[in-house]
């Protein structure tokens, strides 16, 4: 395993939307090991999808069970999520977001309290799954990046972006 590079604000980059994966290999399993590693290994990071090292692939890894996060209901641990989609959606909350790519800020968005998924583990098996709150959230912001988006575009206004608090390793 390795820690990979994580692309920062402006590079446009960011902004390539991504492709469906579609073979589910040992290059697939070891992209995800190296996801998965970064993430632990990057301070107070709960989540990290492919295009943020460069890999336009729509694959995310989330894990908010160590999140102290006041909106974390519920937490399905580690979750390495292939080509995911947002099948049903409700409720409404406002909430404050960081991201790896976007390391100096944060930022308050509005997203879907309560989310139904569906995606693909790394060997091909679908999952289903509902989930709320933080790990709804951290689910949402990651897809947005597969799509090409940062939660810079969800700002409620200019005025709901905030200097981090920084993270010690």
């Amino acid at each position: 395993m390795k820690k990979l590079t994580i692309l920062t604000y402006p590079d446009e980059r960011l902004k390539l939307p991504s492709i469906d994966v579609v073979s589910f290999d040992r290059k697939l399993e070891e992209l995800t090991q190296d996801l998965i590693y970064t993430m632990k290994t990057s301070p107070g990071c709960v989540g990290i999808a492919s295009p943020q090292v460069g890999v336009h692939r729509r694959i995310i890894v989330v894990d908010t069970s160590g999140s102290k996060h006041r909106e974390n209901k519920v937490s399905h641990g580690l979750l390495v999520l292939v080509n995911p989609i947002i099948i049903q959606k409700e409720g409404e909350f406002t909430v404050r977001e960081g991201c790896l790519s976007v390391p100096d800020y944060t930022g308050n968005v509005k997203r879907h309290y309560w989310i139904k998924v569906q995606a693909f583990d790394v060997k091909g098996n679908m999952l289903e799954f509902e989930t709320e709150g933080f790990e709804a959230v951290v689910i949402q912001h990651e897809i947005d990046h597969l799509e090409g988006k940062l939660f810079l575009e969800r700002l409620l206004s200019p005025k709901d972006l905030f200097r981090r608090k920084v993270y010690k390793s």
